[in-house]
Formats: structure tokens, sequence, C-alpha cells
């Protein structure tokens, strides 16, 4: 009996010691998220841009960053953007980590997205051009807090879709697949309707006379069959809205670029 009573005390004390233990959990490296260089934003809509960075960065893993520029010391946006992460060293819970960045120049009027890390894979060249798309029309309105605010938005949700995968793709769209259901309950209720009312029995054979009903002649005439070969042009004049590269320090990242 003593024994049983030690062996289910020392089971005890080993299930309970976990709980007396302090649990490190890592913290995210990162703790500023917007930049205001060029002081577009009032202190309300940093505090509320920082507090949606660092509550969708959570959910992503992700540092989303905001950065905003009047001149970028006669380098080329490229450049000055991968000189922020090789010198910054942003990333959620790293240095250099995974990060996704949007810069804007009011000089020059340049807008650049990058994806660093796990953003370089889930936010690829293609997924960075159609953000650079969504949010330059509020750019070029003025609309600082609200493109910024579109950006973290958008590049939470395409986030949330696999690699390789179009997020417009109307496929995914709520409104497509409700649309898709209703239609499909509609087919369903008709055919339902249709068969209780009972099987139609009469055909075009009902009416016909087999005996004096015959095909008189059959005749196909072939004209002529044309195939003409043309040369596709080919596009040189490219304008991709740029794409991913190399950093000054070796990090490679996605990206897209253009003007607003």
């Amino acid at each position: 009996m003593k024994k049983r009573s030690l062996i289910f005390f020392l089971s005890a004390l080993l299930l309970l010691l976990p709980l007396g233990m302090t649990v490190h959990a890592e913290a995210p490296h990162q703790k500023q998220f917007v930049y205001d260089y060029a002081q577009l934003l009032t202190d309300n809509e940093v505090a509320e841009l920082e507090a949606l960075a660092s509550e969708l960065g959570a959910e992503r893993e992700t540092a989303f960053i905001i950065i905003t520029a009047n001149g970028t010391d006669g380098k080329d946006i490229d450049q000055y953007v991968g000189d922020f992460y090789d010198e910054q060293a942003p990333g959620y819970n790293q240095p250099h980590g995974n990060t996704a960045i949007l810069t804007i120049d009011l000089q020059e009027r340049d807008v650049k997205l990058a994806g660093f890390k796990k953003a370089e894979d889930y936010l690829d060249d293609q997924r960075m051009n159609q953000i650079r798309n969504k949010i330059t029309p509020a750019l070029s309105d003025g609309q600082y807090f609200e493109a910024f605010s579109s950006f973290i938005h958008t590049s939470h949700d395409y986030m949330g879709y696999k690699p390789g995968v179009n997020p417009e793709n109307v496929l995914f769209k709520w409104w497509f697949q409700l649309l898709v259901s209703i239609i499909v309950a509609g087919v369903i209720v008709t055919l339902m309707a249709y068969r209780s009312g009972g099987r139609v029995t009469v055909s075009a054979r009902t009416y016909m006379d087999s005996n004096n009903s015959r095909i008189i002649s059959k005749h196909d005439r072939y004209v002529r069959k044309t195939v003409t070969k043309r040369k596709k042009p080919t596009n040189n004049n490219k304008s991709g809205g740029g794409g991913g590269g190399i950093t000054g320090g070796g990090h490679s990242h996605s990206g897209s670029r253009g003007k607003f």
C-alpha cells in the first residue's frame, strides 16, 4: 500500500513540475513597423498601422513594414529598400527574417514592394504586382493611410494561400461560391419537381410512321480548307512592374515596383 502511494506521489510530482517552470516563449524580434520619414501620417494613423501590422504579422509570422521617404539620397529605390533590409535587419522573430516591405518615395513617385524569406515564397512577384495594383490608386490620390492599411490586409490575406495559387481566382471568391451553391440548389429542386409529376412517355417516335418515313438523300460537299501561318510578334517592350532580386548583403527577395 505504501509502495503504491509513493508511486502515485512521484507521478503527480512529475506532472506538476512543468507548471512551476517558467516558459520562455520566443518574442517577436520586430518592434517597429512604420518608418514615416516623409511625415505623411498623423500620430494616430501611425499607432493604428503599428497595431495592425503587429496583429496580422503575428498570424503570418511576418513583419509587415511601411517606409515613406522624401528622397532616397540619390539611390534607386531597389537599392534603398535592399540597404534598409541589410542594415536594419528586420524580421518577425529574428534579424533578417520574414519581412514584407512597402516603400514609397515622394520625390520620384516610386513605389516598391519586397518580400523576404517566407514572404518571398508567399508574396512572389505576381502577387506583389497584384497588391501594388490594388494600392496604387489610393497612393495617387494621397490616401496614404488607406493604401498602407490595404497593403497589410492584402498581404496577410494572400499569405493564407499556398504559393503558386492566384488569390484573385474567381473560384476563391465568396460571392462566386454562394452563386454556385444557389444554382446547384435550384437545379436539384427543379429536378425533384419534374420527377414528382410523373415521367413523360411521348417522344418523336410516337407520331412517326416508320414504314413511310425515310431519308430521301444525303449529300456532303467539301469546299476547301485554308491554313494560314502567321509569326507571333515578339514583345520587346515589357513593363512587368519590376521584380525580385538580391540585396547588396546577399539577401534574395521577391518584389514589384512602379509609379504612383
